[in-house]
């Protein structure tokens, strides 16, 4: 039986939902490169982060704060991270603001070239008249996302080259993360 994947994102419907702005030092100060945490490769420790509330709500297991999708976890959702992913992903613990509980921000430490140009539902790339030379080529949009799943070999975690804002989980990692309850998250298959 293939493999399945699924897109990782954040579920925007749940009632009275929390939402972050983007992590920054301990003492306020912003993040020399805020999109670090979203390029698809292992990072050097950021050290302590405070992730800054957007607008106060409810906990979640699951959301993201800032640019570029930045994953942020509670401890029982890092933990199936932690072990059935531990090559894919790091986890730095993060200070969420007005919460006592520990809470980690997510790393996918891996890319994969793998956009199923063909099967996805609508695909743009940046051309030269948008502007952009360095980049030229690269996806600009893609509506409907879906992998080549001979492109994965054992990855259960990665972001999908040119396209850093999709977080890409496989269905394993998908239905422990459903057996723990996730509150937060959204599955979209891939």
């Amino acid at each position: 039986m293939q493999r399945q994947f699924f897109e990782l994102d954040i579920d925007v419907y749940v009632p009275g939902r929390w939402y972050f702005k983007t992590p920054t030092q301990l003492d306020g100060q912003p993040l020399e490169d805020p999109w670090v945490f979203t390029i698809g490769g292992p990072i050097a420790d950021p050290g302590p982060l405070l992730i800054p509330l957007s607008l106060s709500g409810n906990p979640l297991d699951f959301t993201s704060a800032g640019v570029g999708f930045t994953p942020i976890l509670n401890t029982r959702t890092a933990e199936v991270f932690r072990a059935l992913a531990p090559n894919d992903v790091q986890l730095f613990p993060v200070q969420v603001e007005g919460q006592a509980e520990p809470y980690f921000l997510l790393v996918a430490a891996r890319t994969l070239r793998c956009v199923d140009e063909v099967a996805s539902e609508e695909v743009q790339f940046w051309r030269p008249e948008d502007g952009q030379p360095a980049k030229v080529g690269q996806y600009r949009y893609i509506a409907g996302l879906r992998i080549d799943k001979a492109r994965v070999a054992d990855e259960r975690v990665f972001r999908v080259w040119g396209f850093q804002t999709a977080l890409i989980v496989d269905g394993q990692l998908k239905q422990a993360l459903e057996q723990t309850g996730i509150v937060g998250g959204k599955f979209v298959e891939v």
